[in-house]
C-alpha cells in the first residue's frame, strides 16, 4: 500500500538526490528514510533509488511515482481542505423534517437565516407527520425531526432519540362569523356538545386529543367534515360548517372565522425537535439556535392573535 508520506519521501529524496539531506528537510533520521524508501521499493516490486556512495540515483520508476503521486498530494490536500469546511458548518448537508404548520411557521425564517450565514450549505426538507418521518431520523437520512404530542396525547420516543422543546401553542377554538359565541373571547367546553366539528383524521393526535377533551366534558363531539390541512378546516369553519378546535400555528385566517379560547382549562400543543444521539453534524447547532430564536417570536406572535 502506497501511502502519502512515503511519496512525500520519494519526492524529497528526488529533489534533492540524497537520503541525508532529504532526512534532514523532512525531519527523520537518514535511517528512516532509508527504510520508508526500502518499503516502499518492496511494496511496488521495483527499484526506486540507485544506491553510491555518497549520492542516490532515481530510477524511472521514482520518476513516475513522483509525477503520479503530485496528483495525489494534491487531491488529499484539497480533500481535507474540503472536510475542515465540513467540520466547521462552512460546508455539509442538513436534512431537516417537519410536520406542515411548523413547515409553514417556523421553517422558512430557519433556513432563510442558515443560507444566509451559510451560503456553501446544503439544506434538504422532507414534510410529513411524526410518526412518517421518524424511521427517517432513527436511519440516520434525517437530522433533525421537529415534531409535536398534545397535552391529553401524550407520546415518547427511542431511547436513542433526544428531544428538545421548541415551543408551545394553545388550541383555540374556531366558529364562524355569526355563531352565538363569535363575540365571546372564551367558551366552556360542555356548552359545544350539541355543536357540529370540523377535525383531522380520525388517527391523527388533533382527532384523538379532541376526543379525549370532549370526553371529560361528558360527550362525543358529532364531526361531520375531517381534514388534515387546516387551511381547508378554518375555511369550512368560515363558511358556516361546523366548529373546530385547532393549534394556533394552524388558525389560518379567513374571513367568515372568528377564534377564542376555551375556559378554565386551554388544552396545548406543544412543538419539538428530535435528534439522534450520535449525530454529530456540525450544522445541527446553528439550526437548533435558529429554530429557538424563531420559535421565540412564533410564539409570541401568536399568542397575541389568539388572546390572554
Amino acid at each position: 500500500m502506497i501511502s502519502p508520506l512515503h511519496i512525500q519521501t520519494v519526492r524529497e529524496v528526488v529533489r534533492t538526490g540524497s537520503f541525508a539531506d532529504a532526512a534532514r528537510n523532512l525531519g527523520y533520521t537518514a535511517s528512516a528514510v532509508s527504510q520508508q524508501v526500502a518499503a516502499l521499493e518492496r511494496a511496488c516490486g521495483l527499484v526506486l533509488f540507485e544506491r553510491r556512495a555518497r549520492s542516490v540515483r532515481p530510477t524511472s520508476a521514482a520518476f513516475l511515482l513522483v509525477s503520479k503521486g503530485n496528483d495525489v498530494l494534491s487531491a488529499l490536500a484539497t480533500l481535507e481542505r474540503e472536510l475542515r469546511t465540513v467540520a466547521s458548518g462552512e460546508r455539509g448537508a442538513l436534512r431537516l423534517g417537519s410536520f406542515p404548520t411548523a413547515s409553514s411557521r417556523i421553517l422558512p425564517r430557519v433556513l432563510a437565516e442558515l443560507s444566509r450565514v451559510r451560503p456553501g450549505i446544503e439544506i434538504k426538507l422532507s414534510e410529513g407527520e411524526p410518526d412518517e418521518l421518524l424511521p427517517e431520523l432513527l436511519d440516520g437520512d434525517l437530522d433533525l425531526q421537529l415534531v409535536y404530542r398534545y397535552d391529553l396525547f401524550p407520546r415518547g420516543w427511542p431511547d436513542q432519540i433526544v428531544e428538545t422543546p421548541v415551543m408551545d401553542e394553545n388550541l383555540v377554538l374556531c366558529v364562524p362569523d355569526g355563531h352565538p359565541l363569535a363575540g365571546r373571547r372564551t367558551a366552556r367546553l360542555r356548552d359545544l356538545r350539541s355543536e357540529t366539528w370540523i377535525a383531522s383524521r380520525p388517527d391523527s393526535c388533533g382527532a384523538q386529543a379532541l376526543l379525549r377533551l370532549c370526553g371529560t366534558a361528558g360527550f362525543t363531539p358529532n364531526i361531520a367534515f375531517r381534514s388534515n390541512d387546516y387551511a381547508v378546516v378554518c375555511g369550512l369553519v368560515g363558511c358556516g360548517l361546523g366548529i373546530a378546535l385547532v393549534p394556533a400555528l394552524g388558525c389560518v385566517p379567513h374571513p367568515g372565522l372568528r377564534t377564542l379560547r376555551l375556559s378554565r382549562r386551554t388544552p396545548r400543543r406543544h412543538v419539538t425537535v428530535l435528534r439522534r444521539t450520535s449525530n454529530s453534524n456540525p450544522l445541527v447547532k446553528d439550526a437548533m439556535r435558529g429554530l429557538m430564536d424563531v420559535a421565540r417570536d412564533v410564539e409570541a406572535e401568536i399568542s397575541g392573535a389568539t388572546g390572554p
